[in-house]
């Protein structure tokens, strides 16, 4: 699951690029487009700004629940028993355990 995020942000990275690269070679900025959609940088900012003091406190007080749930969870979680990213059971060796219990 990790590797499917991580080659999504790299693909949108270089698509990016690119695009960021082809609208520069018509002189068109980011300045500009901003203004053409009736944004400064520093409203963007402030949204953004907004946006991380209300999301850190929810952010904090929900982990108060998840993260002791979680490890109560993972302490009595049988031993052996391994999931790759699919979901399917795997055995200690990585491979994956084509038997059904």
């Amino acid at each position: 699951m990790l590797l499917r995020l991580l080659t999504t942000v790299v693909k949108v990275a270089v698509a990016s690029l690119i695009v960021g690269t082809i609208l520069a070679h018509f002189g068109i900025t980011a300045e500009q487009l901003l203004a053409e959609v009736g944004v400064t940088p520093e409203r963007i900012a402030e949204l953004a700004r907004r946006a991380f003091t209300w999301a850190l406190p929810n952010l904090l007080l929900g982990s108060l629940i998840i993260v002791p749930v979680w490890f109560v969870i993972y302490l009595f979680r049988p031993p052996g028993r391994m999931t790759d990213d699919r979901g399917q059971r795997t055995d200690d060796g990585g491979r994956i355990n084509d038997r059904r219990p």
